[in-house]
């Protein structure tokens, strides 16, 4: 079996936001497709303490790996032995690599078990008032300043044309960036929400104004990790 295992958006987030069948299946199992070890040690310690860290078997699953690459964890599984996939992005799976290895079980009929959690861009887009019936969500804006322009006014023309939230994110170094871009390039009636923060209990920030009220009132979001959302 392969679970899907949901990872905290925030260390700050209370541990009783969360199932605690995600512990019990932690406890049970070495075995974990992780985006990056680093942060995956710091999520399983966070929803089980007591577990040895030098009884985990991780195995990379980036945005740059290919079946070929963890043909060892796939023999495994096919042998009989249950996998859990952590994410870095909450839920695995949405904006995150992992339906590689979904699909692979898929085609070899292993069963997944999806776990509840934290989806930072489900979070953002109840919270912000804006269309929850129909919405896109972007991933990353493109770097290129020219390109970026192009994919701002365009998000702003299908709000306009369609009613579908858009939603979009940014390297958290960036978001300043992008923040002054908005509002270079959108209408000042236009409505953004940024939700930054998200289930940290103590820098939560969640908020919508139009672009020119935004600007009245400009936030400081270097480095945090954020979620931004056009709508109606």
């Amino acid at each position: 079996m392969l679970f899907l295992l949901p990872a905290y958006l925030s260390e700050n987030t209370p541990i009783t936001h969360f199932s605690p069948i995600i512990k019990e299946y932690i406890l049970n199992n070495d075995y974990f497709f992780v985006e990056n070890e680093k942060t995956a040690r710091k999520v399983i310690k966070f929803f089980a303490p007591e577990k040895k860290q030098s009884d985990l078997k991780l195995f990379l699953l980036d945005k740059y790996t290919e079946n070929s690459d963890i043909k060892e964890a796939q023999e495994l599984m096919i042998k009989g032995q249950d996998f859990g996939l952590l994410s870095e992005a909450g839920l695995p799976c949405i904006a995150d690599p992992g339906n590689l290895i979904v699909k692979w079980c898929h085609e070899k009929n292993i069963q997944i078990i999806p776990i509840s959690g934290p989806s930072s861009i489900i979070l953002a887009l109840i919270s912000s008032g804006f269309n929850g019936q129909e919405f896109t969500f972007h991933g990353y804006l493109p770097i290129d300043k020219g390109e970026k322009k192009k994919q701002i006014i365009y998000l702003e023309s299908q709000v306009q044309k369609t009613g579908y939230s858009q939603i979009f994110m940014e390297t958290p170094y960036r978001n300043n960036q992008l923040f002054e871009d908005l509002c270079k390039f959108l209408s000042p009636s236009t409505k953004l929400c940024i939700a930054a923060n998200i289930n940290d209990q103590e820098n939560e920030f969640i908020k919508t104004k139009t672009l020119k009220d935004w600007q009245k009132s400009k936030p400081e979001l270097h480095k945090i990790p954020a979620v931004f959302l056009l709508g109606k």
